[in-house]
C-alpha cells in the first residue's frame, strides 16, 4: 500500500499519491518511494552517501545515475542517441545519459507502476551556488524531477583547499535528513525545487542553517586555458581563477551563506519571467 504526505502538507503544495494517510510524518517518510541520481556519475562516493541520506527517511531507495560523469551538462536531454540502461544489482542502475535522461528513465520506466514521491540529486561533489545553478547537472537532475511534479532536492556538498580538495561528506550527512524533513514537513511549493549547499567544514563547525537566495558572483574567475597538443595544434579548456576576495557576496545569498560556514537552502522557482520587465515591456508595445 502506497503511503502519503498530502495531509501534511497545504493545499498549493506537492500531493503524493493517496491511498492511505496517517497523522505521523515519520511514518510517511518511511513509507515515501525516493528516486536518487546525481551528475558525477554512478560510481561517484557523493552517490553513496545521498543513497545513505535517502535511507534514513524511507526503506525504498532507487538510484539511478549516469554511467559516466555529466557535471557541467546542465539539463540536456539525449534525443539523438539511444539510452543504454545497465542494472548494477537490486534497485541500482546506469544509464549512458544526462541525470535529466535518469531522472526520466527511474520515473517512467523503471518504476512506471508506481513512481517515486520524491527525487534526491547528488551529493554532488563541490558546491551549486549562483551561476552554478545554470550549468549544473545535479540541479538539472532535480529541476526534471520538480517538471515531473515531484517534490525534489539537490544536494552539493563544498571542498576547498583545506580539505584537500577532498569533501568533508559526514556535513552533507549529517545535516541533510533533518533539513529534508523539516522541507517536506511545511510541503514544496509546486514548481518549486529546493538547492541544499553545504559547506566545507567539519559537521561540529557548522555555524548554522541559513535559507537564501541565489546569489551573483563577479564572473571574472572564468578563463581560456590555451595549449598545444603533440603535433603543434592548438586546443582549450575553460578555466577557472580564484576569485576576487573583495568580491563580497550580497547579504542573504547562498555565497554569503557558504562563506560564513553556514549550510545554504534556496528554493529555486521553475518560472524565469522577468514580471517587473513583462510590465514595462506591455506598456512599450501597446
Amino acid at each position: 500500500m502506497v503511503f502519503d504526505l498530502t495531509r501534511f502538507l497545504h493545499a498549493n503544495r506537492y500531493p503524493l499519491r493517496s491511498e492511505t494517510l496517517s497523522r505521523r510524518p515519520k511514518e510517511a517518510l518511511s513509507r515515501m518511494r525516493i528516486l536518487c541520481t546525481n551528475d558525477d556519475g554512478i560510481h561517484a562516493p557523493g552517490l553513496e552517501i545521498v543513497e545513505q541520506i535517502a535511507r534514513d527517511l524511507s526503506d525504498d531507495v532507487w538510484v539511478v545515475a549516469p554511467e559516466h560523469d555529466q557535471s557541467g551538462v546542465s539539463h540536456s536531454l539525449t534525443l539523438n542517441d539511444p539510452l543504454r540502461l545497465r542494472e548494477l544489482g537490486p534497485r541500482h542502475f546506469a544509464v549512458k545519459g544526462t541525470p535529466t535522461d535518469c531522472v526520466i528513465m527511474g520515473s517512467r520506466y523503471i518504476l512506471a507502476d508506481k513512481g517515486p514521491d520524491l527525487v534526491l540529486s547528488g551529493v554532488n561533489r563541490g558546491r551549486n551556488l549562483a551561476e552554478d545553478v545554470v550549468y549544473s547537472g545535479t540541479v538539472a537532475g532535480a529541476l526534471e524531477g520538480t517538471m515531473l511534479g515531484l517534490p525534489s532536492f539537490a544536494l552539493s556538498q563544498e571542498f576547498s583547499l583545506e580539505t584537500g580538495d577532498r569533501p568533508v561528506w559526514e556535513t552533507a550527512r549529517t545535516f541533510a535528513p533533518q533539513i529534508l524533513r523539516k522541507v517536506i514537513d511545511i510541503g514544496i511549493p509546486k514548481n518549486t525545487v529546493v538547492n541544499v549547499n553545504f559547506p566545507a567544514c567539519a559537521p561540529e563547525e557548522v555555524a548554522g542553517v541559513l535559507v537564501t537566495r541565489m546569489g551573483k558572483r563577479n564572473l571574472g574567475f572564468l578563463k581560456i586555458d590555451e595549449r598545444r597538443d603533440g603535433r603543434g595544434n592548438p586546443y582549450f579548456w575553460i578555466g577557472f581563477e580564484k576569485a576576487d576576495d573583495s568580491d563580497t557576496p550580497g547579504l542573504g545569498t547562498d555565497l554569503a551563506a557558504i562563506a560564513g560556514q553556514c549550510v545554504s537552502v534556496t528554493p529555486l522557482r521553475l518560472d524565469r519571467t522577468d514580471d517587473a520587465f513583462a510590465e514595462i515591456l506591455t506598456a512599450r508595445f501597446k
